[in-house]
């Protein structure tokens, strides 16, 4: 296959269509080879627009999606970002050319491995993933942005917990049939929420308490 064909086509076709537009992160798409962040039976789909199955049950998210997370929660140059949920290795290696830190957190072990592995290979230096609940408190909180990849019913609770002042989480908040990427702003006591696009994802793989308008 031609890789860089399909790279570039995938921004023209795919990516772009869904209104991402920011030449810093199509230049990041560019430039990052999805095709490493795969599992390795996945590689020839790696430019499929649709969610990838991984061995765990979980999915890997579309390209399109990613990239448009990836707009919407407008990393900055100092961010620290977390992303909490499984299927994260692409979205990874993109968000570590965006930001200053990327934490990654999977319960699955050998995927975790897989992510970190990779992430070497490739020489990016300032992300990694971690093994556990994507959910819990994590240490090296507060975080400035955070992105959720499965969906909840609610804002969660334990991401919003985690956030600086000013930081953003977005996350697929609904029930079926209807979904929305949802960026939530913590400005002081102040809570501000946007739906930013309509998309549907599985649940989060664990019972955790929501955020009560």
């Amino acid at each position: 296959m031609d890789w860089e064909n399909a790279r570039y086509l995938l921004v023209e076709q795919q990516i772009r269509p869904w209104n991402v537009l920011n030449p810093v992160i199509l230049e990041r798409i560019l430039n990052t080879r999805r095709e490493d962040f795969v599992p390795a039976d996945k590689k020839e789909l790696a430019f499929v627009d649709a969610e990838l199955p991984l061995a765990n049950g979980q999915l890997m998210l579309a390209p399109k999606v990613e990239a448009r997370l990836l707009q919407e929660i407008d990393l900055k140059p100092s961010d620290k970002l977390l992303i909490a949920g499984p299927g994260a290795a692409y979205l990874v290696a993109l968000a570590a050319g965006l930001c200053a830190n990327v934490v990654a957190v999977d319960a699955d072990v050998e995927y975790v491995a897989f992510i970190n592995a990779q992430l070497k290979a490739a020489g990016i230096k300032n992300a990694r993933a971690e093994v556990g609940d994507a959910l819990a408190a994590n240490g090296q909180a507060p975080f400035d942005a955070i992105i959720a990849t499965a969906s909840f019913a609610q804002a969660p609770a334990s991401l919003l917990a985690q956030l600086a002042n000013n930081g953003r989480l977005l996350a697929i908040i609904g029930e079926e049939p209807m979904m929305y990427a949802t960026l939530y702003r913590q400005a002081g006591a102040v809570l501000e929420q946007k739906q930013v696009f309509d998309y549907n994802l599985p649940r989060m793989r664990v019972t955790i308490p929501a955020f009560e308008f």
